[in-house]
């Protein structure tokens, strides 16, 4: 396929561009053979960038609407599915909770929930918005309905802020603003006189603009150093679908080349190959195999499949008719127009004699006036405007440095996608009594329905002034917050990400100041990741290790389980003093020099160097390590009763061993190791089974449970809309309809929360 204007460039293509030739004039060869190199590679003639009034006319240049069409149709089918699922339609009663105590995060605090079944009813008017744009009916008054339902709901929660989220509700908002309804819809067939009407082509400008940003951004984002050096998304490289890639290189290799180098590349790339003909196919390729494996490796809801729906936008535009083309005559009432015949349309700027072309064939050239009007000018302004800012938002942190914290800004608008992995080893929270001085500690996340408020310190700000208006319920009066937060980001060692020594809730902040009690992260001590490695693969498979670093004049006061007998702290860098509390004994240590702390008891350890410490925490769980232990004799014995070996008779509370492979055996188990090991091999067995599943009966397993959880939203939904309507019934009435409601499936698997996917470490999603 030649380099036509179709295949466009970064800001505009010539999908539908116009001919200027009457119907005398020259061939279409011959046409393309006059076409500057300009013009073919890019879609656009210099000339059309000259002026105010000719950039005007480019970008409302006559487009066909089919691909645009197609793309409405699809985002509003994944955006119905999506409200049941990511939006939370499901589990909308456990989310907003009448009456309960629940601290919350919104932007913007004056923004709170409505009550429960008016929150019902939003997700209602959402999910009809989202189903017209799928229908193209009432195409503009659904769009309205959709975004502000959305970004209403949005704004409501930034604990659940991520990319993609945010794309769903920029793309929202431009169709709302373009003439999606012009192809295969009921709009189309309401009004004549738009349907298979061209579109402007800032219309696509915009849309593949928005892609492109996604892509390019996302790979700039990823030059971070620690995506380039492999510590970003470390984990991935074990999941099985990296499993052909492990046949020809190490794991080390696969997490550096294929994972991080991979994303690296095809971020960067992604968004250049797909506009242009040579290089669309490949980029097909690419992009849907990593959308796929996105799909499989992350909890993202519908955000692969909306990125591999984008895809078909940088095609030529009139891709669907070819396609819909090759379908059977009988089929053709239903399926969307053929015809390469577009109607005129008031929103596109036409030359005085023009003939209009979709990519391979010419229409008779049509009179029009070339009169600019102002939605012309308003659409032009708008696509320059738009792009302008979406280029400047990933980087607009010098302004909202409130928000910034260890990575900048609030997980949304950076496209930062898995640039960021965190782990937290310890999180405590401290109030003190303002009148009696008293001092208690609160569960972390007590009152929270989320776990994000401990990377931030805006969302900390929330979450110390909810504690301290909901504290006095409970005799605690004007109560001090004080929050000791742990966090390793990306493999580096645990340090504190704010001052524990600050009341957060008479602590200062702005959205436009930097956060001053936010703890700086040590950079200087990012090398150590490598030495990290060695220590860690010189370890056993029942030690385990965490690496600690604190700044000078701060401790920390841990407390040793039972469980871990034999914990040892060894000093890395830095000096310390260890204070066994109960012994009332203190102990130097400088590097290289470690000390046993006793289990079940207190211990704080004082950085007491002028520069910061690092040392580790050396432990064996030796209550796991018995009980690993037990289930391996428990195996043995097992097999050795199959095979016929064993000679001795088993004791009786060794007899369900026997039975193992009945259902509910563990319930006739009396000693609880035995009991306890019988559930785990079921549980093993249940995995096992999934795993090895056919592709039918994982579809199946799939639509089960979607079916479900789908079910369960549209009947509180309904539920709730009664309530308005009439009122409450009775207790009674309402705990069996919530009960019908929560019906699962038959044969729905004893342990609900068993993840068979690898989502260990996905702090961000």
């Amino acid at each position: 396929m030649e380099a036509t204007a179709a295949t466009a460039g970064a800001l505009v293509s010539s999908d539908g561009e116009e001919q200027t030739a009457k119907k005398d004039a020259a061939s279409p060869k011959e046409t393309t053979q006059i076409k500057s190199k300009m013009e073919k590679v890019f879609g656009f003639k210099k000339e059309d960038l000259t002026s105010w009034h000719s950039l005007v006319t480019l970008l409302n240049r006559p487009t066909d609407p089919a691909s645009l069409g197609i793309f409405r149709c699809l985002f509003g089918l994944l955006m119905v599915i999506d409200i049941t699922q990511e939006r939370g339609l499901s589990h909308l009663d456990f989310k907003y909770l009448d009456g309960a105590p629940v601290c919350r995060f919104p932007l913007f605090n004056f923004l709170q929930p409505l009550p429960l079944d008016w929150m019902y009813l939003v997700y209602l008017v959402m999910f009809f918005g989202a189903l017209g744009i799928m229908l193209g009916c009432f195409y503009r008054l659904s769009c309205l309905m959709f975004i502000s339902t959305y970004w209403y709901i949005f704004f409501l929660d930034k604990t659940t802020w991520n990319n993609h989220s945010y794309l769903y509700g920029l793309i929202g908002f431009q169709l709302t603003l373009m003439d999606g309804n012009r192809y295969w819809s009921v709009d189309g067939l309401r009004r004549p006189s738009i349907r298979n009407a061209h579109v402007p082509l800032w219309n696509y400008t915009l849309l593949r603009t928005q892609i492109f940003i996604v892509y390019f951004i996302a790979g700039i984002k990823k030059l971070d150093a620690d995506w380039v050096e492999g510590y970003s998304m470390s984990y991935l490289a074990h999941h099985w679908l990296f499993d052909p890639f492990k046949v020809i290189l190490p794991v080390e290799l696969v997490n550096l080349l294929v994972v991080h180098g991979g994303g690296l590349v095809l971020d960067l790339t992604a968004g250049y190959l797909l506009f242009f003909d040579a290089t669309r196919p490949y980029a097909f390729f690419f992009v849907s195999y990593f959308h796929c494996m996105n799909s499989q490796l992350f909890s993202i809801g519908m955000f692969s499949y909306t990125m591999l729906a984008t895809s078909p936008l940088f095609c030529y535009t009139d891709w669907p008719r070819k396609f819909f083309a090759r379908f059977p005559e009988f089929l053709r009432a239903v399926l969307p127009l053929t015809s390469p015949d577009c109607q005129t349309s008031t929103s596109c700027v036409y030359n005085n004699i023009q003939s209009t072309s979709t990519d391979h064939q010419v229409t008779p050239p049509v009179a029009k006036a070339s009169k600019l009007r102002l939605k012309h000018k308003l659409g032009a302004i708008f696509t320059i405007l738009y792009i302008i800012e979406q280029f400047f938002l990933p980087y607009s942190h010098f302004i909202t440095q409130g928000y910034n914290n260890w990575t900048n800004g609030l997980y949304g608008y950076s496209w930062d996608m898995m640039v960021h992995s965190r782990s937290h080893q310890h999180v405590k929270i401290t109030y003190k009594d303002g009148k009696t001085g008293e001092i208690g500690f609160l569960n972390p996340g007590v009152f929270t329905q989320s776990r994000r408020w401990k990377d931030h310190g805006d969302m900390l700000k929330q979450y110390a002034t909810c504690l301290n208006q909901l504290l006095p319920n409970y005799n605690i009066s004007d109560p001090e917050i004080y929050f000791d937060i742990w966090v390793s980001i990306n493999e580096r060692f645990q340090q504190r990400i704010f001052d524990p020594r600050v009341d957060v809730v008479k602590a200062d902040w702005s959205p436009f100041r930097p956060n001053t009690w936010l703890m700086p992260l040590l950079v200087d001590l990012s090398p150590w990741r490598t030495k990290f490695q060695e220590i860690e693969g010189s370890l056993d498979n029942q030690t385990e290790i965490v690496f600690i670093a604190d700044f000078p004049g701060l401790h920390l006061e841990n407390f040793v389980s039972q469980d871990l007998g034999n914990t040892s702290i060894s000093v890395l860098q830095g000096k310390l003093n260890v204070e066994i509390v109960d012994e009332k004994k203190n102990f130097t240590l400088q590097p290289g020099e470690q000390i046993k702390v006793p289990a079940g008891a207190y211990h704080k350890v004082y950085t007491v160097s002028e520069d910061p410490s690092c040392y580790m925490y050396i432990y064996v769980n030796t209550t796991e390590a018995a009980l690993q232990e037990n289930f391996t004799k428990l195996f043995e014995l097992q097999e050795r009763v199959r095979n016929g070996t064993e000679t001795e008779p088993l004791p009786p509370e060794l007899q369900p061993l026997i039975t193992a492979d009945d259902e509910g055996s563990e319930l006739n188990a009396t000693d609880p190791i035995v009991k306890l090991f019988l559930k785990r091999q079921r549980r093993m067995k249940e995995v096992k089974k999934r795993r090895e599943a056919s592709a039918l009966e994982r579809l199946e397993r799939f639509a089960v449970k979607k079916y479900y959880t789908i079910r369960r939203g549209f009947l509180m939904t309904a539920i709730a809309m009664r309530n308005l309507v009439v009122g409450l019934p009775s207790l009674e009435q309402l705990t069996r309809e919530v009960a019908f409601a929560n019906m699962k499936e038959p044969q729905a698997e004893a342990n609900q929360d068993e993840r068979l996917k690898d989502e260990v470490g996905h702090g961000e999603l």
